[in-house]
């Protein structure tokens, strides 16, 4: 019950006005906000910044703690149907990534939900990872380049990588070293809005 409840207080829009349409984050605990005051979480920030530049999208946030790839696409479906979003960033494969998972199998898994989220009419913003280097060079280079092949192929806008700018700062981090303190989650919103800024700029213009 205490599970159930904590998926549905992730995936309850963020923000709400009567015409809105729907932003879904769909990542991993790096989005979900782990070990943070849920307002402090990036995705949190996002909402209220496009409130305060009246930007007409409520946020979604169906982010869970430890997802993979293999759990994003078990449930995309039911999150589409669910919050119907016209623009989907997508932040997932870090967990994978982190157990050594196989990369085709990531890719494989990360370009169904893309293809489901195309399907209904969504918008896909692929927000990339880097990983440490325990896996050997290869795994890590192929790791990252994923994320730049997928959004080629698919033509989407690409975030690079989550983290930029202060993933080698360990003061940046909460305790466990792995989640980003909520000193970081103002960076990390910057980084995602340099990719979404102009896209919502070019769906309102396209609007209008």
């Amino acid at each position: 019950m205490l599970l159930w409840t904590l998926v549905f207080a992730l995936c309850v829009p963020l923000a709400f006005t009567a015409n809105a349409r729907t932003l879904l984050v769909y990542g991993d605990s790096l989005s979900a906000g782990y070990g943070l005051p849920r307002d402090q979480a990036w995705a949190n920030l996002l909402a209220e910044r496009l409130k305060q530049q009246q930007i007409d999208y409520t946020v979604a946030n169906a982010s869970i703690s430890g997802e993979t790839t293999l759990g994003g696409l078990r449930r995309i479906n039911n999150t589409l149907a669910q919050h119907k979003p016209a623009i989907v960033l997508l932040a997932l494969g870090a967990n994978d990534g982190l157990r050594g998972q196989s990369i085709e199998t990531m890719q494989k898994n990360l370009e169904a939900i893309i293809n489901a989220c195309l399907k209904a009419k969504s918008q896909v913003v692929l927000i990339g990872m880097r990983i440490p280097p325990n896996y050997g060079s290869t795994y890590t280079h192929k790791f990252h380049a994923m994320y730049g092949e997928l959004a080629q192929r698919y033509k989407l806008p690409l975030v690079p990588f989550l983290l930029d700018g202060f993933a080698q700062n360990p003061e940046w981090f909460q305790a466990d070293g792995i989640h980003p303190a909520i000193r970081a989650q103002p960076a990390m919103l910057e980084t995602v809005w340099k990719t979404l800024a102009p896209l919502l700029a070019a769906k309102n213009k396209k609007m209008n």
